[in-house]
């Protein structure tokens, strides 16, 4: 277990992903959280990034910092997803070995597994396959830091894991009408569509993949959960099991939001991989189990966006 005063640094808390952890702990009652925004802190810098590290020698740490976006994001943007993503997954990484970190956990991403995959997907499935080519470039960063980890506990003896969250939503989250995530790009479409008075909206793709959703709170329980475990797997799936299809997603925010128009999908737009449903078999075989359904997270989504950004 954590000792509440001990010093943890969390990167990429003005995130989706961060910005929960640092309330997780927040209500925990940690006492002795530290971050650094990125206009103060460049990651992907290895000098800097080594400086705080030797600076401030943070006990435990979350990387929760990454370059993220939708489809349309990864497709126009491959480079800067892979270059962002490998700097700063790189420098926390190894500034963590070089200060003596006693614990960090990496925050991955699903699409790091292959795009033919049985489903569920489980732990193992890593790196049998080849990524979604609609996420190639960033997939490929997120499977380099989940190898880091384990490479550097093989030599180095780091405690060094990862948490694979499948698809995210929640405070923080990219709202982008064009290069957001799904629930967040939904919510936007939505309330500009209610407040142009127009009567649809337009999604990319078909509407059927199929995708499970797990809400940021839960990710973060989940983070302190592992971290506070005295031996955790190197790799743990994070969700919930269940999986909706896109169409399904969509028409429930619809819901929410009180949209009475119509959700049109653009079939000439790539869906990405057709089914992505992460296990959590493990997770909850060491005791913990996502609490918020996808309804009560989707309405609590709703209302932090009504507050902070629409």
């Amino acid at each position: 277990m954590i000792d509440k005063t001990s010093k943890i640094y969390v990167a990429g808390h003005t995130g989706l992903v961060g910005s929960a952890i640092e309330r997780e702990l927040s209500r925990e009652g940690f006492s002795n959280v530290i971050v650094q925004t990125s206009s103060k802190l460049d990651l992907r810098n290895r000098e800097d990034t080594l400086e705080f590290f030797e600076r401030e020698k943070p006990e435990y740490v979350f990387l929760a910092a990454a370059r993220v976006g939708g489809i349309k994001a990864n497709l126009d943007f491959p480079a800067t997803f892979l270059y962002d993503n490998l700097q700063i997954q790189m420098n926390v990484i190894d500034s963590a070995r070089i200060s003596n970190v006693k614990k960090l956990l990496n925050v991955s991403c699903c699409c790091a597994y292959p795009t033919a995959c049985d489903q569920p997907i489980r732990e193992e499935y890593l790196l049998t396959g080849v990524p979604e080519p609609t996420n190639e470039a960033f997939a490929i960063a997120k499977i380099a830091g989940i190898e880091m980890c384990q490479a550097y506990n093989k030599q180095y003896q780091t405690n060094f894991i990862s948490a694979i969250p499948s698809n995210l939503y929640g405070f923080n989250d990219d709202f982008d009408p064009k290069f957001g995530h799904l629930v967040g790009q939904t919510m936007s479409l939505i309330h500009n569509a209610q407040k142009e008075g127009k009567d649809y909206i337009t999604l990319g793709g078909t509407g059927r993949p199929i995708r499970d959703f797990v809400y940021s709170e839960d990710l973060a329980n989940a983070c302190l959960f592992l971290m506070n475990h005295d031996n955790p797997p190197e790799i743990t799936n994070v969700g919930t099991g269940e999986g909706y299809t896109k169409k399904e997603v969509a028409e429930r925010i619809k819901n929410i939001m009180g949209f009475k128009g119509t959700i049109i999908f653009d079939t000439s737009r790539p869906d990405g991989m057709l089914e992505r449903v992460v296990s959590p078999e493990k997770l909850n075989s060491l005791g913990w189990k996502a609490k918020t359904s996808f309804e009560k997270g989707l309405r609590e989504t709703y209302s932090w966006f009504l507050k902070n950004k629409a």
